[in-house]
């Protein structure tokens, strides 16, 4: 009895330090993601439908994580890939998620706060993670990447992220999507309201609803400087030098309030959603509220 007991504590050892040699492997990025999203996934239940669905939609290319049960042996006997079957029921859970790749996403008031553009990579990639638990496929918008599930397409958008091949704009483009497919979009969402309401219009019109998710650094939303500051424009607006910023304090957070009643309104025009966020408070407050979000409207 006693050499068993000495074996499996061996071999437990041995898991746990594949274990530990794993996570320090893997990107602190993806390792923040996915504790975010343990941690929401722990209040939520999942939503995996069971069964297939009723309407071909299209034939893709088999991926890891894909059930065998998927692979249409007929297709995939033709060439060499190998090919699974999509359903038009299947193609509807496809949640596509874009992230402002602005300049103006690089703003930190503070080197103990994440950046904007690092809470929000952050907040898709945990996202992301949270949904392939529930059996949901997810794609990056803008990227030409096929929605699917499984811990690959994790990998595969967090290198499309590090590898600055997601979209550099302040909105994206709008796109041909499947019909019941979901987007999200994580950004500031400091753009004319005008602009923001035609992207969001592009897709409502080919009845596609939406989440927005507005980050912001809690500079932006109390202007807290005294004195003569200097203003730096990142994204080739200009530097302005504004002397007693703190006068201007009142109307700045007049106009922010009015900025995000107007977004939530067009949102709200259109069947969409908005969820505000700053980098100062926890990332799991915006994904559970966000993930609900999606809840609600992904119901069958």
């Amino acid at each position: 009895m006693a050499p068993r007991w000495r074996t499996a504590a061996n071999a437990q050892g041995g898991t746990h330090h594949r274990a530990e040699q794993l996570a320090m492997s893997m990107p602190p990025l993806l390792v923040a993601a996915e504790r975010v999203a343990s941690t929401v996934s722990q209040g939520v239940h999942g939503r995996r439908r069971v069964g297939p669905g009723e309407t071909f939609w299209q034939f893709r290319r088999y991926e890891f994580g894909d059930s065998v049960q998927l692979i249409d042996w007929r297709q995939s006997a033709k060439s060499d890939p190998v090919y699974v079957r999509e359903t038009e029921w299947e193609a509807a859970q496809s949640v596509w998620i874009w992230r402002d790749g602005s300049p103006s996403m690089a703003f930190q008031s503070d080197p103990n706060l994440e950046s904007k553009r690092g809470r929000a990579d952050l907040l898709v990639l945990a996202l992301a993670s949270l949904l392939i638990r529930g059996g949901e496929r997810v794609a990056l918008l803008g990227t030409g990447m096929a929605p699917a599930s499984g811990r690959a397409i994790l990998n595969r958008m967090w290198t499309m992220i590090e590898g600055g091949q997601t979209s550099t704009g302040s909105l994206p483009a709008t796109e041909v999507l499947p019909r019941y497919a979901r987007v999200v979009m994580v950004g500031d969402f400091l753009s004319p309201l005008e602009e923001i309401a035609e992207t969001i219009d592009g897709f409502a019109l080919k009845g596609l609803r939406g989440h927005l998710v507005q980050v912001l650094d809690p500079a932006e939303e109390r202007l807290p400087y005294d004195g003569r500051i200097l203003f730096d424009g990142p994204e080739a607006e200009g530097d302005v030098l504004i002397s007693h910023v703190e006068s201007l304090r009142g109307d700045y957070r007049e106009e922010l309030a009015r900025h995000r009643a107007g977004l939530e309104s067009l949102a709200g025009r259109f069947g969409w959603s908005v969820i505000s966020h700053r980098t100062d408070r926890p990332p799991e407050q915006a994904l559970m509220a966000l993930y609900l979000q999606l809840s609600q409207s992904m119901r069958p």
